[in-house]
């Protein structure tokens, strides 16, 4: 059954890579350093980037990629489309580049948020996580540098995919409809409501299911096999052909089961607003119950 399901879940959306080309292993990395065409997104905090990091790698967060922090805004709303591709074309990715994004210490939602990013831009076909980031390539023996290597600009001709981005509106029309399947990508007492965090509210978007970001991910950081995976998504409910959209706090770890679904070949999209938006607004439903 669990072969059976997860073949159904592949076939339900052809056009996405494999899961080999979204996530590649240390083992790839090594053979294909030297090829010019690849471009390294170190993600992480700049004193360990400047202390090292994959030869020719380069420092970007998801911050970057994302609308500059404003008193009272939403935060990490992605870029608009044009400053999107300008930003990506200045770190030196073209359309022919092969990017690969790994995490230095920080763990894997910082990561597949920029890999998010990148889809969002049109590069999802030729773009990966490292799987297991920065601790996986040192334990397989990978250089490291402290050597700091600039790129000359990229050029971007691909077309943006800005459907990937699901507005506040997208969220409630898609809910009433039932053609989505909302998924809450927080930890457990931020769904059943038993913590706020940092938010006005507690509790969740009515009718979403829970599979936490952590859930997806082995206890060394590398993305759990696929059967595994598949079976997460089974048992929260998410059946082949759904469309997946994730949310989270702020739009970053609802990252890792966007990347988790993409390797599943579902349709994915990230409520980039999420629990931040969500919750601020008085006059939207929210609910709170146990995870069963």
């Amino acid at each position: 059954m669990q072969r059976l399901f997860l073949s159904a879940v592949i076939a339900s959306n052809a056009a996405v890579a494999t899961a080999s080309d979204l996530l590649v292993s240390p083992a790839w990395l090594k053979e294909n350093l030297a090829e010019p065409k690849l471009v390294l997104f170190h993600v992480g905090a700049k004193p360990d980037f400047d202390k090292e990091h994959i030869p020719g790698a380069q420092l970007v967060s998801p911050q970057d990629l994302a609308i500059p922090r404003a008193e009272g805004a939403l935060l990490l709303q992605l870029l608009p489309a044009e400053a999107l591709r300008a930003k990506l074309e200045s770190l030196g990715v073209s359309d022919d580049s092969r990017v690969v994004v790994y995490f230095g210490t920080d763990g894997m939602s910082p990561a597949t948020r920029v890999y998010f990013s990148l889809d969002a831009a049109g590069l999802s076909e030729r773009a990966s996580v490292l799987d297991g980031g920065m601790p996986a390539w040192k334990a397989a023996g990978g250089a490291v540098t402290d050597e700091i290597r600039a790129r000359a600009p990229g050029k971007i001709t691909a077309k943006g995919r800005p459907e990937l981005v699901l507005a506040l509106e997208d969220v409630r029309a898609g809910l009433a409809g039932s053609k989505i399947d909302v998924i809450d990508a927080r930890l457990p007492e931020y769904f059943d409501g038993t913590s706020p965090g940092s938010m006005p509210r507690a509790g969740h978007i009515p009718g979403a299911r829970s599979i936490p970001f952590s859930s997806l991910a082995t206890a060394d950081l590398r993305m759990k096999p696929e059967a595994e995976v598949a079976d997460i998504f089974k048992a929260a409910g998410v059946k082949p052909g759904d469309t997946v959209v994730s949310y989270c706090h702020i739009g970053q770890q609802a990252t890792m089961v966007y990347f988790a679904a993409r390797r599943l070949g579902f349709n994915a999209k990230v409520y980039d607003g999420s629990w931040d938006e969500w919750s601020r607004k008085e006059e939207l439903p929210v609910e709170t119950k146990p995870v069963k």
